[in-house]
């Protein structure tokens, strides 16, 4: 990598959606230099990248962000001119069990961030040029009940402390913008699935256990509905966003495919059962696996963002229907988990 020619941070690279991020942009980007720095903590792997490593563009800096001193080096030692600031702790159950790791990381580790990439923008003259794009959730709008959605003047209304710590973090990057004049956006998805995403989220663990043979928990009643994007149209958005979007503004990304909980388990499990059916015991359907559990404290009800914006100013929208994609997560796990187990 030349440490001369300007290049793009990407933080949390090596996690689920950067992973894929990073594969997606150095394919449609051969000449863009990307510097990935990832703390590697459990959800993050440079598995995820494999064969990135031998493209002269790409490099790769184990670091964590709320380390001032790591942050502040990378800066002097690269010419950064934008930064796509994926980096978080995102899992609510443990964010339930201790917030702690959270804060630091969502907020802390984001003040570092915008504060260094503030003095060497200052410095070279690039603060209202180069941009800072913050990675948000929906889950910073608190919950829906009904046919509503979500849209970018949705107040934020977290109900549980992950969403708390993105609401804050996104609340600095937007006081950055508006204090320093630096040139930020903000985008917040729906859930995305697809390769590479960690075993503890629940459509890699619906599939692991089933092919495990082990009970399947679905929360409550299993009616909570989330709405599902496939990663790689996540990608494509976010090219859009960085490079077109509007300094100052947030853009909403939805996949358009509500589903609850139970039924989005249930056709994963109709998929296995087609792709590798059950040669265990009694079972007859991977069905039978799903368990109902006790739902966790302030389980929102249902996610759902109004995408209108992106779609009518930057012209985005979702390619792989929820059929396809949800056929391809499950060949690519069962490839991973199967194949190379036997």
């Amino acid at each position: 990598m030349n440490k001369e020619k300007s290049c793009i941070l990407v933080t949390g690279g090596a996690g689920f959606i950067g992973s894929n991020f990073i594969r997606y942009y150095l394919t449609k980007y051969p000449h863009a230099q990307i510097l990935n720095v990832d703390k590697l903590t459990y959800a993050g792997s440079t598995a995820n990248l494999d064969g990135s490593e031998a493209n002269e563009n790409y490099h790769f800096i184990q670091g964590d962000i709320t380390d001032e001193e790591v942050v502040e080096q990378l800066f002097s030692d690269y010419s950064i001119d934008g930064i796509i600031h994926f980096a978080a702790e995102s899992h609510v159950d443990r964010s339930i069990e201790d917030a702690s790791s959270f804060i630091d990381t969502n907020v802390k580790g984001t003040m570092i961030l915008l504060q260094a990439a503030k003095r060497a923008w200052e410095e070279n003259g690039k603060l209202r040029t180069a941009r800072f794009h913050q990675i948000s959730t929906d889950e910073v709008y608190g919950s829906l009940d009904h046919n509503d959605k979500f849209n970018e003047q949705t107040p934020y209304n977290p109900r549980n402390p992950y969403s708390a710590s993105k609401a804050g973090a996104n609340f600095l990057v937007k006081s950055f913008g508006s204090t320093y004049g630096m040139n930020i956006v903000i985008s917040s998805s729906s859930n995305n699935y697809g390769p590479r995403q960690h075993v503890e989220k629940l459509i890699p663990k619906i599939i692991s256990n089933a092919l495990n043979h082990q009970q399947i928990p679905i929360y409550g009643d299993g009616r909570n509905v989330r709405d599902w994007l496939f990663v790689e149209d996540h990608c494509r958005a976010l090219d859009l966003i960085y490079h077109h979007g509007e300094a100052m503004e947030s853009y909403n990304v939805g996949g358009g495919n509500e589903m609850t909980n139970i039924d989005l388990a249930a056709r994963i499990c109709e998929i296995l059962d087609e792709r590798y059916p059950v040669q265990k015991g009694n079972l007859t359907s991977f069905k039978e696996l799903i368990t109902y559990t006790e739902d966790r404290p302030g389980h929102d009800r249902r996610y759902a963002v109004d995408d209108t914006k992106l779609r009518e100013t930057l012209g985005w929208q979702p390619i792989v229907d929820m059929e396809k994609g949800l056929q391809q997560t499950v060949e690519w796990y069962g490839n991973q988990w199967i194949v190379l187990n036997h």
